[in-house]
């Protein structure tokens, strides 16, 4: 009798049914995987093998193997939103405070909760390296993830240590007619620039140099400069009071030089200690720069005037860049780099346990993890600002269940036919 063989196949059907229908269902559903069901013949096993000529026992499920194929990665203007673009999975913890219960996912529509961490719709964190800085260049440590926490209270403020300042000193301009230096009185030098720089506290103070034409000196157009901070004078490391700038006979500036005697225009500033005290650190600009500077015929000028300090700040924004790496920006232009997304992959990513929520787990069949760094070691890169749209395609999905369909009615009419047939037996 077929009844038992139709059934199998109406059961088979259903199933395809049912996987093609989660397919549609989940045609919008972001970081969603489609599956197929795949299926395989049935055969009564017998000590003599099987015969040549069985018919078969009908038909099983032998699989819903989802399908990781890469989807469209869909702009949505979010920073905190990431889209994985190649292979690897995001990696999740069960909770900021439980970092060891992990879970995979490619949906990353992600925000921050109440305590400032980045995480999922379900409240699982992600998981990224621990910076062992805060710029890139200081590296990240791969074998160490933690949540990402941001800093919602302010950007640090950095100290002034370096300060470059790039000029022309007018050559027309004569020798002062008074001195010695006084910079409350403008006959005792020729030029003057102001600038602003930070203690630790990232308080700013002023930063101004005086310029003093002194002539021909042993061959050379010489400039005595002077420095104060806040209207105090600042010496050299060396104590000397004053530093000197030489250019030779075009106009190009010729020393300061360095130990091997290549110009570089620096001068090393003493310690300043701030007036009144405020509890800040010392100001110590070890490298003041003055390469680039130059004597022309033309007014003085002012080409460059840059230091690296910064004030305390707000933070204003968050970026990934492709490399996966996190920074948070503040208002004071500063940026700090909170982590770098790990990224996950598998052997057998078909093999992942289905956990709902577009969120997989690992089992014996996927292999244990390997973790990376994205756009590394065959690992995707991140898009930010994205996430990756569900792979299914419609009008594939409905073919298949027309199919589907079809196969359902045809095994129905096969119990239909087995039914006749045993009813005109019954009947003679």
């Amino acid at each position: 009798m077929g009844f038992s063989t139709a059934l199998s196949g109406l059961a088979a059907a259903s199933k395809n049914l049912a996987v093609t229908g989660n397919n549609i269902a989940n045609a919008n559903t972001t970081g969603f995987k489609k599956s197929r069901a795949e299926f395989a013949d049935v055969y009564a096993a017998s000590l003599g093998g099987v015969s040549a000529i069985t018919a078969g026992s009908g038909v099983r499920v032998a699989n819903v193997a989802q399908q990781f194929k890469q989807g469209n990665l869909n702009f949505t203007g979010n920073n905190l939103d990431l889209a994985i673009s190649g292979e690897g999975f995001f990696s999740l913890a069960a909770s900021p405070t439980d970092v060891n219960n992990r879970s995979y996912t490619r949906s990353g529509e992600f925000k921050l909760n109440k305590d400032g961490y980045i995480v999922n719709n379900q409240g699982q964190a992600l998981l990224a390296y621990r910076p062992n800085g805060n710029t890139v260049a200081d590296g990240f440590s791969t074998g160490v993830m933690q949540p990402i926490q941001i800093n919602t209270i302010a950007g640090q403020p950095r100290a002034t240590d370096k300060l470059s300042i790039g000029v022309n000193l007018d050559a027309s301009k004569p020798i002062a007619a008074v001195t010695p230096f006084d910079k409350t009185n403008v006959n005792t030098y020729t030029s003057q620039t102001s600038g602003t720089v930070y203690d630790s506290f990232g308080t700013s103070h002023i930063f101004t140099t005086y310029f003093v034409n002194k002539g021909v000196v042993a061959g050379d157009p010489t400039w005595e400069v002077h420095h104060y901070i806040d209207g105090n004078p600042v010496n050299l490391q060396s104590g000397a009071a004053f530093g000197e700038l030489k250019f030779d006979a075009a106009g190009n500036l010729k020393a300061p030089v360095n130990s091997s005697g290549v110009v570089d225009g620096l001068f090393d500033l003493a310690p300043y200690a701030i007036t009144p005290a405020t509890g800040a650190s010392d100001i110590e600009i070890n490298k003041l720069s003055y390469f680039g500077s130059t004597q022309f015929n033309q007014k003085f000028s002012v080409n460059e005037l840059k230091q690296n300090g910064l004030p305390a700040g707000q933070l204003t924004g968050i970026d990934t860049d492709k490399e996966g790496v996190i920074f948070a920006r503040f208002s004071n232009g500063g940026s700090k780099t909170l982590g770098q997304v790990a990224l996950s992959r598998f052997s057998n990513p078909q093999g992942l346990s289905k956990q709902g929520d577009t969120i997989w787990g690992q089992n014996a069949a996927s292999g244990d993890p390997v973790s990376g760094q994205p756009g590394s070691n065959n690992f995707g890169v991140i898009q930010s600002g994205s996430v990756e749209a569900s792979n299914v395609e419609l009008s594939k999905q409905l073919v298949n269940l027309i199919v589907a369909q079809q196969s359902y009615q045809a095994n129905a009419k096969t119990i239909t036919t087995e039914n006749q047939i045993v009813q005109s037996i019954l009947n003679i």
